[in-house]
C-alpha cells in the first residue's frame, strides 16, 4: 500500500503568495501553487453543502452545544480540494467576528508535525541530524549530574514520545523567562526508564524543539519560515502574529490565573507562552487553507520539501518498546490512529495525523489519498472545561466518518 501519491508539481513554488478564500469558491488557494492544486473536485463548491451536508451538521450541532464557538474545514481528495467550509464566530457573542477562511487559528500541538517535525525530518534528509545520536550531546545541560539514564535518551525517543519524560510540567509557574524554563525542561526528572515505554510528553518536545535550533543553528520560526511554510506557499502560517493581526484571530482562554488577560493572537500554552511563543511543542498559528497545503505536499510523497523516504520513515508507526507488550500508536513525532481513534474508523492503518489542546486537528490517510484539517477554538473561554475537552474528544471522529461516507457515497 503507497505512504504517497506522486502528484505532479512545478518548478515554481512561490515563498508567498495573495490567499483570499470566498464562501463560493477557491480560485485563489488553487492558483497559489502552480501545477499541485488542480481545479477542484466539486468546482465552485456548489455541492459541497450537500455532499458533506452530515459533516457540517456535526460542527453546527457543536457549536450549538457550546463545544466550540467557530470552525474552519478542509478536504483534499485525490489531489483536489474538495470542501472548504467555515461556520460560527469567534466567541458566543453574536457580535463576534464570523469565521472566514483566512481566519488564523492557534493550532496547539499540531504545531509540532507541521513545525517541529518537519524541521526534523529536513535535517535527517540532510544528513545533519543522526536520529539515534543521544540528546546529551547536543544538549549537553539535559544530561546533569551525569545521570546514565538521561545520557541514554535519543533524538528518536523524544520523537517517539519514549523518552521516559512525564506527559506535561507547569514549568510556567517556577520559570518566567526562555532560559529559565528550558533550564527546568533539562531537568525535569524521569518518570520511565527511555525506550521502555510510550508516553506523549509535551516536556520531550520542548526540549527536542532546542536540540533542533542547535543542530540548524537558527529559530524554530526562521528555519520554518525559509525552509517549511516558504516553499509550501503558506503565507499566512506563523509563529507569533504581529499585533495588528490579533483582531483577526479567534481568542483561546479568558486566563485569569496566569496572564490575567484574554489570550488572542498570543499562543494559548503557558510554557509556550513563556518560551517566546516559539516552541516544539506548540505556538504555530495557521489558516485552514494552510493547512491543507501542508497536507497535500504530504499526500504528494513530502515534495518539495521533503523526499519519500523520509515521509515514510516518519510517519511509520514505531515497533512497540522491547520492555513492554503494549504497543504504541506513535510514529517519529506523528500519531497513527488506535483504537478508538479521532480520525473516526474508516482511516487506514497508514493514516497519520495529530491532535491540539485548541481543538485544533490534521489527519492525512495516503491509502484514501485524503486529508481533513478541522480548527476550532474550543478552549474559549476556559481552556481547563473538562466538558468541552471530552465533547471535542467526540466530535472529531464523528466529522472524519461523515466525510469519508460522504466520499465513498459521492463515488
Amino acid at each position: 500500500m503507497p505512504y504517497c501519491v506522486s502528484y505532479s508539481y512545478s518548478a515554481s513554488y512561490p515563498v508567498s503568495y495573495p490567499l483570499t478564500i470566498d464562501e463560493a469558491g477557491a480560485d485563489s488557494l488553487n492558483s497559489g501553487i502552480q501545477g499541485s492544486f488542480v481545479a477542484p473536485l466539486l468546482p465552485g463548491f456548489e455541492q459541497q453543502d450537500r455532499i458533506f451536508s452530515s459533516a457540517f451538521s456535526i460542527i453546527e450541532a457543536a457549536i450549538a452545544d457550546r463545544v466550540f464557538p467557530g470552525s474552519s474545514m478542509a478536504v483534499m481528495h485525490r489531489g483536489r480540494l474538495v470542501a472548504l467550509k467555515v461556520i460560527g464566530r469567534f466567541t458566543y457573542d453574536s457580535h463576534s467576528p464570523r469565521v472566514v477562511p483566512d481566519t488564523l487559528f492557534d493550532v496547539a500541538s499540531v504545531s509540532k508535525v507541521v513545525a517541529t517535525t518537519t524541521v526534523a525530518m529536513v535535517l535527517y534528509q540532510r544528513g545533519l541530524l543522526d536520529l539515534e545520536a543521544p540528546v546529551a550531546g547536543i544538549v549537553p545541560e539535559f544530561a546533569g549530574d551525569g545521570d546514565a539514564r538521561r545520557r541514554a535518551v535519543t533524538l528518536r525517543m523524544l520523537l517517539a514520545h519514549s523518552s521516559g519524560l512525564p506527559a506535561y510540567e507547569k514549568l510556567f509557574l517556577k520559570a518566567r523567562a526562555r532560559k529559565e524554563l528550558l533550564r527546568a525542561a533539562f531537568t525535569t526528572p524521569l518518570v520511565a526508564e527511555p525506550g521502555s515505554r510510550a508516553e506523549y510528553s509535551d516536556i520531550g518536545f520542548i526540549v527536542l524543539g532546542e536540540a533542533l535550533e542547535r543542530v540548524a543553528a537558527e529559530t524554530l520560526d526562521r528555519f520554518c519560515r525559509r525552509e517549511v511554510f516558504g516553499p509550501l506557499g503558506m503565507g499566512h502560517t506563523t509563529y507569533n502574529p504581529p499585533p495588528e493581526a490579533r483582531a483577526k484571530i479567534p481568542p483561546t482562554q479568558d486566563d485569569r490565573m496566569f496572564r490575567k488577560r484574554i489570550i488572542q493572537g498570543e499562543v494559548q500554552d503557558e510554557n509556550a507562552s513563556v518560551l517566546g511563543g516559539v516552541a516544539g511543542h506548540a505556538g504555530v498559528f495557521s489558516s485552514v487553507g494552510d493547512l491543507a497545503r501542508f497536507a497535500h505536499a504530504m499526500l504528494g510523497c513530502g515534495l518539495p520539501i521533503l523526499r519519500p523516504e523520509t515521509v515514510a520513515l516518519f510517519t511509520r508507526r514505531e515497533a512497540a518498546p522491547a520492555a513492554t507488550s503494549r504497543a504504541s500508536s506513535r510514529a517519529l513525532g506523528w500519531d497513527t490512529p488506535s483504537s478508538p481513534s479521532q480520525s473516526g474508523k474508516y482511516f487506514s492503518a497508514h493514516a497519520y495525523g495529530h491532535l491540539g489542546y485548541t481543538g485544533t486537528s490534521l489527519w492525512i490517510d495516503p491509502a484514501r489519498e485524503l486529508s481533513v484539517v478541522l480548527l476550532t477554538n474550543r478552549t474559549w473561554p476556559d481552556s481547563s472545561d473538562q466538558v468541552s475537552s471530552q465533547a471535542i474528544k467526540r466530535v472529531r471522529p464523528k466529522v472524519h466518518d461523515a466525510v469519508v461516507e460522504a466520499l465513498d457515497g459521492a463515488g
